[in-house]
């Protein structure tokens, strides 16, 4: 493979480019009118205007990747996470026109992207199960019946969701009804698919997935887990790798599992299989994510696995060149997401301009963004600046490293989930590992974070300060941008 388009932005798009360039192999980035002046845009090789700042209009848009593509003699397109990275479709498409799809089959996205199908595919594999039905269920009254039998609490969700959205967790019989019609509400609404089903809910789960990585000639391995459960709006915020609640025999019997599930679909690269994890350590199969994750940096730094490069030589035909007792685990990783958010207003966006952007650095220390000082959030995607990662040779050092890298880390103009990502470095229940996905309505109260310490006004005054006298000629920055060269630019 000797160019590849990746049909995506920001910090994911740019993180697979450096992989790509350490390969020999060239890029093409693909931007909307929003993203003209964006990091990856500028790193990429060639880069190519796909039309206007709605995803709709632009990453959305599968055949416009794809004629880019072919009219500059592509081999292969990555689609990173997110937009087009589990479209059935959008995969059979990319292989219809002799490009080759840097991820599982269309076949594999397919089965695993309706939840349902992929639990009745496990379950000839034995993967333990959350209670609860095997198919759609669109009567109100029959799913009442088939609720009170599983017994409440239950949880609704969309069969065609993530994220989310279409989920509704229901503790008594009387809320029932009103709870399932807005669930098939907003399935229809965010994914075209109104079915969602009925499983027991798990009242004080702790979410665990196994990464796991599979050639094109049936050999599958794992790379152990992530711990997820800091999650806010049921979506993750901080990431850690190793979990600090798994035995030994605990992660071989999530990780064979694991193994099974990305058998069962005759998986090809790099997926994620998410499981529930009880109180009393039994663990249950939740979904599989059929590309990689936001959260994939925790799993490279305890590996040193490079998950982008394997993505790639999967696709191009090449065995993983080792075997699962050639991995161990090395030393403990934290991510922590940092979002343009106020956490203090029910982690509601908070879009505007990056007025000041300092990153932190040092041992230890790995930020994976696409922005830069000056540059605008745009309000057409999701809000996330980056991820900030820290490494240390256990987790008592990674959440040190991960508290000095927050202190670090300055930016001014928006407000971000650092704060946040600094109130559970150091909470106790946290810190000592004892904690599960209820962590932020059981302990965070934004009035925590609502009186900033001198010290943060003060760097902050500061940076703004030092912001106005950047400004004296404020043309330097976007001249400056307009002068970077990339060898192809179409507008």
């Amino acid at each position: 493979m000797k160019k590849i388009l990746v049909a995506n932005r920001g910090e994911i798009a740019l993180r697979i480019m450096r992989s790509a360039k350490e390969m020999g192999i060239q890029t093409v980035a693909v931007f909307s009118e929003a993203d003209r002046y964006a990091p990856h845009v500028l790193y990429a090789d060639e880069a190519v205007c796909i039309g206007p700042p709605p995803s709709g209009q632009s990453y959305l848009v599968g055949s416009k990747m794809i004629s880019v593509a072919q009219d500059l003699n592509v081999d292969g397109i990555h689609p990173g996470y997110g937009f087009l990275s589990e479209n059935a479709e959008f995969a059979d498409l990319v292989q219809q026109a002799g490009l080759k799809f840097i991820g599982p089959s269309s076949k594999a996205i397919a089965l695993m992207g309706d939840k349902l199908s992929a639990k009745a595919l496990v379950k000839e594999y034995g993967i333990p199960l959350v209670p609860g039905t095997d198919r759609a269920i669109e009567d109100v009254v029959e799913a009442k019946v088939i609720a009170k039998h599983i017994g409440f609490p239950i949880l609704i969700k969309a069969s065609a969701g993530g994220g989310g959205k279409g989920m509704r967790i229901v503790n008594q019989e009387e809320d029932f009804e009103a709870q399932m019609k807005l669930a098939v509400s907003e399935a229809i609404s965010a994914f075209g698919n109104g079915a969602v089903f009925i499983e027991k809910y798990i009242a004080s789960p702790r979410h665990i997935e196994i990464q796991v990585l599979a050639d094109q000639h049936g050999k599958v391995v794992h790379l152990f887990e992530r711990e997820c459960s800091i999650q806010r709006r049921h979506q993750k915020v901080v990431e850690e790798a190793p979990s600090s609640v798994l035995t030994e025999e605990l992660r071989l019997a999530m990780g064979a599992c694991a193994i099974n599930v990305a058998k069962s679909c005759d998986y090809e690269g790099a997926g994620t299989v998410e499981f529930l994890l009880d109180e009393k350590n039994e663990f249950y199969f939740l979904e599989m994510n059929t590309r990689l994750q936001v959260e994939h940096p925790v799993t490279e730094m305890i590996t040193g696995v490079d998950l982008v490069k394997e993505q790639i030589r999967v696709a191009c035909g090449e065995p993983l060149a080792f075997a699962q007792q050639d991995l161990t685990i090395s030393g403990h990783a934290m991510e922590v997401r940092v979002y343009a958010e106020d956490a203090c207003n029910h982690f509601l966006p908070d879009i505007g301009f990056l007025n000041a952007y300092r990153r932190p650095s040092g041992i230890g220390v790995r930020v994976d963004d696409g922005f830069e000082e000056g540059m605008e959030i745009p309000i057409h995607y999701d809000p996330m600046i980056s991820k900030l990662i820290t490494y240390g040779k256990d987790r008592d050092e990674s959440i040190a490293r991960m508290r000095r890298a927050i202190s670090e880390y300055h930016v001014v103009g928006v407000q971000t989930t650092l704060p946040f990502g600094a109130f559970v470095m150091e909470h106790p229940a946290f810190v000592s590992g004892n904690f599960d996905t209820h962590f932020v309505d059981r302990y965070f109260k934004p009035e925590t974070l609502r009186s900033a310490s001198k010290e943060e006004k003060t760097i902050a005054a500061w940076f703004a300060a030092k912001l106005m006298m950047d400004k004296s000629n404020p043309s330097m920055r976007v001249n400056a941008l307009e002068k970077s060269p990339w060898r192809k630019n179409r507008s």
